[in-house]
């Protein structure tokens, strides 16, 4: 019996490329189903979606993140696909990816990116800067194995889908996705793949500044989430070198004289410390709590088929 795939295809706005991006799919995977889920379009998506062969279905909560968990919660497929509607991503590298997921066994395959027309728009120099930034810090927190964590473009065992306790609700989701794999030591890989600039009338609906630092934020409350120990732990030293470094010259005049001239000084240097203990001991009880919901998680994963 021949693996089920399934295109998912999270859309907004999108009725000039959504055509080719069904179309190419398609043809790439004949065997396929794409699925458009349509998230407040105002515009012809969800009707041009139709027309051109896909199952189209809503979600209404705005944002990407929660089009994703939709996605993810209602498709039965053996390989999942998620692909932007933008037509940016090609479709003649789907096969390679789903190939990857089933000659290797594998949880999740990235399409890296490649801006075949480096004159074009189609991966700005401050997505690209920012994109660097982002992958390079979520390699720092937890482990470097990916060199695009947000690229749309990506290839899911089933296994994946199943376990994944989809959180984020906008374009934050690729980095949770990716944050999810490295915290599960998922097996994963990547391949090159081309990006295109979108096509004339065709715009993009993230914003640099705002997006990234919502990503930014997500990265350093899963890092809380899943690492609280280091976190915290963190904290712990920062307050405490602080600390330490105020009631350095307090001790030196008080082993000199006797007395402690900066009562004011000394009392704030005793908060801090008492802060960094605090902090510290947070860490040690939520690492337990943590690894207890990453064992639940491993089992949850575990209870899924292999790809």
């Amino acid at each position: 019996m021949p693996d089920r795939v399934a295109i998912l295809v999270p859309c907004r706005n999108e009725e000039t490329t959504v055509a080719e991006v069904v179309k190419g799919f398609r043809a790439a995977i004949p065997d396929c189903t794409v699925y458009v889920y349509d998230n407040n379009s105002t515009d012809q998506t969800a009707e041009i979606a139709s027309e051109s062969g896909a199952v189209v279905r809503t979600e209404k909560l705005p944002g990407k993140g929660n089009v994703v968990r939709r996605m993810f919660s209602d498709i039965d497929a053996d390989i999942y696909i998620m692909v932007d509607g933008d037509a940016t991503y090609d479709a003649s590298i789907a096969p390679e990816m789903v190939n990857l997921i089933k000659r290797d066994r594998l949880d999740m395959v990235v399409a890296t990116r490649l801006n075949e027309d480096k004159s074009s728009d189609a991966y700005r120099m401050g997505h690209r800067t920012g994109n660097k930034t982002l992958t390079g810090f979520v390699g720092w927190l937890f482990g470097s194995r990916f060199t695009d964590i947000l690229s749309g473009y990506r290839a899911f065992s089933r296994r994946f889908v199943k376990s994944f306790p989809a959180l984020a609700t906008g374009f934050e989701i690729e980095t949770e996705l990716t944050i999810h794999a490295l915290e599960m030591k998922m097996p994963v890989d990547e391949v090159h793949a081309p990006y295109f600039s979108r096509p004339e009338g065709s715009s993009s609906k993230l914003n640099t500044y705002r997006d990234g630092m919502r990503i930014m934020t997500t990265i350093l409350f899963l890092f809380k989430e899943m690492r609280p120990f280091k976190f915290f732990g963190t904290i712990f030293l920062v307050l405490a070198a602080l600390s330490l470094v105020l009631a350095y010259p307090l001790l030196a005049t008080f082993f000199e004289t006797g007395l402690v001239p900066r009562l004011p000084t000394a009392i704030l240097t005793t908060g801090i410390m008492v802060l960094a203990f605090i902090s510290l001991v947070c860490g040690v009880i939520l690492d337990s709590v943590s690894r207890g919901r990453r064992e639940a998680k491993r089992m949850q994963y575990l209870a899924q088929p292999e790809p």
